[in-house]
């Protein structure tokens, strides 16, 4: 039997219907592909009575307008069933839209991300329908920044395959879209190094370089021009290349890092990475390269390009298919990198990978819940992020792992925080402090300092507050951790507020935006802070955090944030940010959110 033909739904690019042979009907006027749009892009369905209010709020009859744009799609979309209250579109085995396969990219690893181009419903406009239109703004920071993703990972995924001239191709589509993405640019430096072409990759650092300068003011990052010259260390000739030396460096460099000397530990598995090589054992490699993955990332703030480098490099050794500790805790730190970059849709693919691959190994499902609970709280999903938190919690204290349980206990009081549920969020948070104590985790206390120290500050019990702000200020810090340093500074700025002290809050607010944290939530966080203060210090910078606000968590899906980015530009005096507010809240399970909202749009 032949196989199916495929039909295209194309929603990126000027919209339109693919199907092979003679062209097919096209669906007519802006608002039937807007109605297209709109349910292809909502997973659970959407009600008939929102949809109409939605996309036809001047129409005489909203819903008789929707019932006539749904008859337009049946009649051209052949296969496509569009029925329902709530809505659904649902698609025939035969039939694709490439937006929703940018959205599920994780279940078609096969496609080419080379052919997703163009924004999302390119060329259609729709100002009469203020809040659709934010919507639609929204989703298009959204998908574009999931593309990009998809062209890094795919050049970094060629890289480890040992197709370096592809990895040049991905990487190069990828700063098409994103000449700064420095990331990208250490790959395109390591694809042509892997490929000889060492005058055409110095060309590139060079020029990559001046357009830094020029264009931004700021020196090339320093992982661009390391990817020119990186060097594997220097092995001793007398050490032969065994599993039982390798072992040996694996173990000597956790014992190094457990002992606070983080640069001989990474020495150290470094040249376990290299003995590996020579082994011909590819477990033995994957297994050598997720430990320094994971140490780069959770010792040494690594998060870049190197580190997604050696876990693709680690999944093509040990092979992407079946149940693995090491696969999994190779696809746990992409779903983690993705999580902190702000690409919430492939870190669910890289998490679910994860716990695929997990299966009987419950110390590595309570890491992967953790980053899942992590990843719900981040998207305004908190009822989903408390489920994993505590499933993690769970497991954790089984397993006797003392860190895990402070951290899955920790980001349980973080979501507590963001809920106004002060009382739980006080309790978690001190039983974390307790097992950090007890482990000498020094290294997570000014994440647990700083959200302690803003549950004492919600709570109106400021002297409390300072003391534990202060704390984590100082020792984030001492420890030069960005992330921390951004999540401290915000909430000396709110300490600050709460004294009525604009001058000392913007200048918090100040000190905060001088480290670049990797973790996207504290940047969305600080810059919340950041459109309040200056919001109440009646200043024109305000209007500056409110955009850079909603745009960074409408790429990056913080949907709490988005609402209250724009919240701010709507007392700002936008007013299509004023009615879509009250929309894009809807859904998110956060009586804080709803309380601040009532408080601040009454009347």
């Amino acid at each position: 039997m032949g196989r199916m033909a495929e039909n295209w739904i194309r929603l990126l690019g000027p919209p339109r219907i693919e199907s092979p042979g003679a062209t097919p009907a096209q669906p007519k006027g802006r608002k039937a592909w807007a109605v297209l749009a709109y349910l292809a892009l909502q997973d659970e369905g959407t009600g008939r009575s929102r949809t109409a209010s939605l996309l036809f709020p001047d129409a005489a009859d909203p819903l008789g307008a929707l019932r006539w744009n749904l008859s337009e799609l049946r009649r051209t979309l052949d296969g496509v069933t569009v029925s329902g209250d709530p809505l659904r579109l649902e698609l025939q085995p035969n039939w694709h839209c490439d937006a929703l396969d940018v959205m599920d990219s994780a279940a078609h690893p096969g496609r080419d991300p080379r052919r997703f181009t163009g924004q999302l419903l390119e060329g259609l406009a729709f100002a009469d329908c203020p809040v659709f239109d934010s919507w639609l703004s929204d989703q298009r920071y959204r998908l574009d920044n999931i593309v990009q993703s998809l062209l890094y990972e795919g050049a970094l995924d060629a890289l480890a395959a040992g197709s370096p001239g592809m990895a040049v191709e991905l990487a190069t589509a990828a700063l098409d879209r994103d000449p700064f993405h420095a990331d990208c640019n250490a790959v395109l430096v390591k694809a042509l190094v892997a490929l000889g072409e060492h005058r055409r990759a110095r060309r590139h650092v060079a020029r990559s370089g001046d357009l830094y300068r020029q264009e931004l003011g700021l020196p090339l990052p320093t992982e661009v021009r390391r990817a020119l010259s990186d060097a594997a260390p220097e092995q001793d000739p007398l050490v032969q290349a065994t599993p039982a030396t390798v072992r040996s460096y694996l173990d000597a460099g956790g014992a190094s890092l457990w002992a606070g000397a983080v640069d001989r530990g990474l020495e150290q598995l470094r040249l376990a990475v290299m003995l590996a090589q020579g082994t011909g054992n590819g477990h033995l490699l994957a297994e050598s390269l997720v430990t320094l993955s994971g140490a780069l990332i959770h010792q040494a703030g690594g998060r870049g390009a190197e580190v997604a480098d050696f876990l693709h490099r680690a999944l093509q050794a040990e092979g992407a298919d079946g149940v693995s500790r090491t696969a999994a805790a190779a696809y746990r730190e992409l779903g983690y990198l993705s999580t902190q970059r702000g690409v919430p849709d492939r870190a669910a693919g890289w998490l679910d990978r994860a716990m695929l691959a997990a299966e009987g190994f419950p110390d590595e499902q309570a890491r992967i819940l953790a980053i899942q609970g992590m990843l719900a709280s981040d998207t305004a999903r908190y009822p989903d992020a408390v489920t994993a938190l505590m499933e993690s919690g769970k497991l954790a204290e089984a397993m006797g792992n003392r860190r895990q349980q402070a951290f899955s206990e920790a980001l349980l009081g973080r979501v507590c925080l963001l809920r106004g549920e002060l009382e739980e969020a006080a309790a978690s948070l001190d039983r974390a402090q307790a097992w950090i104590a007890q482990e000498h985790w020094t290294s997570f206390e000014p994440f647990v300092a700083g959200v302690r120290g803003e549950t004492y500050l919600a709570a109106g019990q400021l002297q409390e507050a300072a003391a534990l702000i202060d704390r984590s200020w100082v020792m984030a810090e001492l420890a030069g951790d960005h992330c921390y340093m951004a999540l401290a500074a915000g909430a000396e700025a709110r300490l600050f507020m709460a004294h009525g002290d604009l001058a000392a809050a913007a200048h918090w607010i100040d000190r905060g935006l001088e480290p670049k944290p990797w973790y996207l939530w504290y940047s969305a966080r600080l810059l919340d802070a950041a459109a309040e203060v200056f919001i109440a210090a009646h200043s024109p910078r305000a209007s500056v955090f409110a955009d850079r606000l909603a745009e960074l968590a409408s790429r990056s899906g913080m949907r709490e944030f988005v609402v209250r980015g724009l919240s701010h530009k709507a007392v700002l005096g936008d007013e299509a940010a004023t009615n879509s507010v009250p929309w894009l809240a809807h859904g998110i399970d956060n009586p804080a959110l709803a309380a601040f909202l009532a408080a601040r749009h009454a009347g």
